[in-house]
């Protein structure tokens, strides 16, 4: 096999994990990683993706919901009823046989790994072999995101870039996702286009962010719950994707903004690769070119899979991703239409049209923790029981027990944490001595017992409506997070109680849990001041 029959519809780099009922069939083929085409046709024979790496799985999902979108017609608003449209694709049970082998014959020739001939490698960049420095590339330690790369510290892998592993086909291609919509800004390999030379890329688009998908039972419920209705004006002809794209895109030219949700979906990108394959199969890739776009400009940042709030300034921004956060703790700006909260965050498009598919829809959060440029935390990846039945759908209820439920176990951490700092503070009699041991023991013994409250308490929610609180006790519920804050609390000041010391800052810093001290009465501006009562010999004179 020539590098140039590396075809991703029909190789099988996708891996996938397959559903109960097709594991249980003894005459099924069920191999662990697929083609684009197989996954297509097999979705409601799939569970999900079984991508290890959570950004991976992120931009991978945005790619198979705008493949959807086109093979289903769901990619423009008409002809009919969109979402009726899409409940007929539902009640088939499948996507259409016809419509994915119509649309893949179509673009066939665009989805080589490699096209040395054509010059259009999927989602990469044909030039940067003429318009970068060869003897200078990026390298697959670069590409690999969870390989340390030049003087970089070890991560999950030892590697040396003298002698690197090389990367399955499917490895680079998951990785050059990751580069497209999680890649950094900054300092990037040289690219010289018109004469001039460049070596600076701006941040991806989901660079930072988290991003929560409806997940269903199968890969087929899931693709079908992940699809946004397009604006009316949209048309299919005009809202591409990179391999639709009759040439590659100019890049000292402004780029485009997209112009329907195929294109918010896949052609965002900020960064240009090229993988180089190890010949003579191309089931290895030896090295990369990674840099960036468009020199400048920036493609508008939206997406329908994020929380996007409001900073103190009034920028709209999504999210971040973070590893120390629990989902639940999202879960009411995932459902509500306006959530609580002076970042007015703003749940994700998605869900207002994902319950059509299925009240038993879960939430699942993928993302990576990291700075605009080149730091990278961690990966993160959590999902929910099924809680999409709870989207309201009508007028917004402030009080809707999940919001509550969440505010309740935010506000019992939140006074956790300045109990145990004031507590130490007073301790060490430093008002400005750093607690923060004390303060991530105390959200380590806390927050996993608060999910597990939040989680408890959720499931014994009415879900009939014949109740209008939903069978929610605030008390009780108050009550149970008070104790799981002060069980935390208890345990990390222990070791300073034996002391006359460490037992009065513990005991003084305890009302926190509480609220803390309740504050004064300012008197009016311009009023009398109150008498004060006679003491002492003052006080007999008067009764005297």
């Amino acid at each position: 096999m020539t590098t140039s029959t590396f075809n991703l519809l029909d190789e099988p780099w996708i891996p996938v994990r397959w559903t109960p009922a097709e594991l249980s069939s003894a005459v099924a083929v069920r191999p662990d990683r697929i083609g684009l085409r197989e996954l297509l046709v097999r979705s409601p024979e799939v569970a999900g993706l079984a991508i290890a790496e959570p950004p991976a799985h992120s931009a991978l999902l945005r790619i198979l919901y705008a493949l959807t979108a086109r093979v289903t017609g769901l990619d423009e608003a008409g002809p009919g009823d969109w979402g009726e449209r899409r409940a007929d694709v539902l009640d088939a049970g499948e996507l259409p046989p016809q419509g994915i082998s119509d649309y893949l014959a179509t673009y066939r020739h665009r989805f080589f790994l490699y096209d040395p001939e054509g010059g259009r490698p999927w989602m990469q960049d044909a030039r940067l072999a003429h318009e970068c420095d060869p003897d200078n590339t990026a390298g697959v330690n670069k590409l690999i995101v969870t390989r340390p790369s030049g003087n970089n510290h070890s991560w999950f892998e030892h590697t040396s870039d003298a002698a690197p592993g090389l990367p399955t086909a499917s490895e680079a291609v998951l990785n050059l996702l990751v580069w497209h919509y999680y890649g950094p800004s900054g300092r990037c390999s040289s690219r010289e286009v018109n004469g001039a030379k460049s070596a600076s890329a701006k941040a991806g688009p989901l660079r930072t962010a988290l991003s929560y998908h409806p997940e269903g039972e199968t890969l087929f419920e899931t693709l079908l719950a992940g699809l946004v209705p397009p604006e009316s004006t949209v048309k299919s002809a005009q809202d591409q994707c990179p391999w639709e794209w009759d040439r590659l895109p100019d890049p000292d030219a402004v780029p485009a903004a997209p112009a329907g949700p195929c294109a918010r979906l896949t052609a965002c990108s900020q960064h240009a690769l090229l993988l180089v394959p190890q010949e003579p199969d191309g089931q290895l890739v030896r090295d990369a070119f990674i840099t960036w776009a468009y020199r400048d400009g920036r493609i508008p940042r939206d997406d329908s899979f994020l929380i996007w709030q409001v900073s103190q300034q009034g920028n709209r921004y999504p999210r971040p991703a973070d590893s120390g956060r629990a989902l639940w703790r999202d879960l009411d700006a995932l459902l509500l239409k306006e959530s609580a909260g002076a970042a007015q965050p703003r749940r994700p498009r998605v869900f207002e049209y994902a319950c059509e598919v299925s009240d038993y829809l879960r939430v699942r959060a993928l993302g990576f923790e990291q700075e605009g440029q080149a730091k990278d935390t961690q990966f993160v990846d959590a999902s929910t029981p099924p809680v999409v039945e709870f989207v309201e759908r009508e007028t917004a209820r402030t009080a809707l027990p999940v919001a509550t439920l969440r505010q309740l176990g935010e506000t019992y951490g939140r006074r956790l944490d300045r109990a145990v700092k004031r507590a130490w503070a007073q301790y060490v009699d430093d008002a400005k001595a750093d607690a923060g041991t004390w303060a991530a023991q105390a959200g380590a013994r806390y927050w996993p017992g608060a999910e597990a409250e939040f989680w408890h308490r959720f499931a014994q929610l009415d879900r009939t409506g014949a109740d209008p609180g939903a069978g929610f006790d605030a008390a009780a519920a108050r009550t149970a997070f008070l104790r799981l804050a002060m069980a935390a609390y208890d345990s990390v000041t222990d070791s300073v109680t034996r002391t006359q010391r460490g037992a009065r800052a513990a005991s003084d810093a305890r009302i926190e849990l509480y609220g803390g001290p309740r504050k004064k009465k300012q008197e009016p501006a311009g009023s009398a001041p109150r008498p004060v009562p006679a003491h002492g010999n003052d006080a007999k004179a008067d009764h005297g």
